[in-house]
């Protein structure tokens, strides 16, 4: 979900020698309805040649569902609303969330869409606790 700390633990990750993907960093386009979906030629190709001993991969499309049966753990990382409101707001690497439509838009993904999430995750992770905290445990679920 949007606001729940994504983009910051991928940066974490490769400062820590890992190989790690944030989706919304080029490797989607525009969908239907003002959306996006992941590009899938490009995550398949990815998914394929990919050798590193642990790929991390951050994001959340539609179209996600049809990668699921490739990866080893799929993490739901969570946080309340008031604190992804918080973040939102106050983000300064990404400008989505911050207009009324926006904002409206994540409350109900995380209404709507986050319980869906959350049955095909294998694990959960808030994300209110701090980033180190969130990497090590990441680590020690991939571990």
């Amino acid at each position: 979900m949007s606001g729940t700390g994504k983009s910051t633990i991928v940066r974490q990750l490769v400062a820590r020698g890992y190989k790690a993907v944030d989706t919304d960093d080029g490797w989607c386009e525009p969908a239907p309805g003002g959306l996006q979906r992941w590009r899938e030629d490009a995550i398949t190709t990815l998914l394929d040649t990919e050798d590193a001993e642990v790929l991390f991969v951050a994001g959340c499309e539609e179209n996600q569902a049809g990668f699921l049966p490739r990866f080893d753990h799929v993490v739901l990382l969570s946080a309340p609303a008031p604190v992804l409101v918080r973040r939102l707001a106050t983000r300064t690497g990404n400008p989505f969330g911050k207009r009324p439509d926006e904002l409206r838009r994540v409350l109900g993904d995380l209404a709507e869409i986050e319980p869906l999430l959350r049955e095909s995750a294998t694990h959960e992770v808030d994300t209110t606790a701090p980033v180190d905290e969130v990497v090590s445990t990441l680590l020690r679920l991939v571990n």
